[in-house]
């Protein structure tokens, strides 16, 4: 069983492409133009999606060098702990909408501080993984393509961070401990 699914992970993008490449001769469609064209493309979202990128990352240096992460967690540590929520999460939980590269850094932080089969290490790679960068996507992808009003996605996805926040941390609880 391993064996074929080591095949089949090996040849599936080759096969993709070629299948791509074999439809657009069919169809007539200059693939390598196109190809190019796309390239193009990607290079100038890329450039407009620069300033925004940079503000997210120059707000999130702020938000943890000056401590006010560290703070904010000291304030509200005493009610999660009191509705059994591990304290220890919470900069993980409040980073993550925000930067997916800062909750990287900090859940490789909690997993070389407690372990990755540890229940911390456990919860905060299921964290990881069950939510999104929601404040991200808004800020860098909706700011590049020029939507303004963005309220009902913020909306949804905060909601959606939230409840993956609560199922992960009742999840990890229910099978690891």
């Amino acid at each position: 069983m391993i064996q074929w699914m080591t095949v089949v992970s090996i040849w599936l993008v080759p096969c993709m492409i070629l299948f791509i490449l074999l439809i657009a001769t069919i169809k007539k469609v200059p693939a390598y133009e196109v190809f190019v064209e796309g390239g193009k493309e990607g290079l100038h979202l890329a450039i407009s999606l620069l300033p925004f990128l940079l503000g997210m990352m120059v707000a999130i240096a702020i938000l943890r060098s000056s401590g006010a992460l560290d703070a904010l967690i000291q304030l509200i540590s005493p009610v999660l702990t009191a509705v059994g929520f591990p304290a220890e999460i919470a900069p993980l939980a409040i980073i993550r909408p925000i930067s997916g590269t800062a909750a990287l850094s900090v859940t490789t932080e909690m997993i070389q501080t407690y372990g990755p089969d540890s229940f911390l290490g456990r919860l905060a790679s299921t964290m990881q993984g069950s939510t999104d960068t929601t404040l991200y996507i808004l800020t860098v992808y909706f700011g590049a393509v020029g939507i303004k009003k963005m309220g009902e996605a913020l909306k949804v996805g905060l909601i959606a961070d939230f409840i993956g926040i609560i199922v992960s941390v009742i999840i990890v609880t229910w099978i690891f401990l």
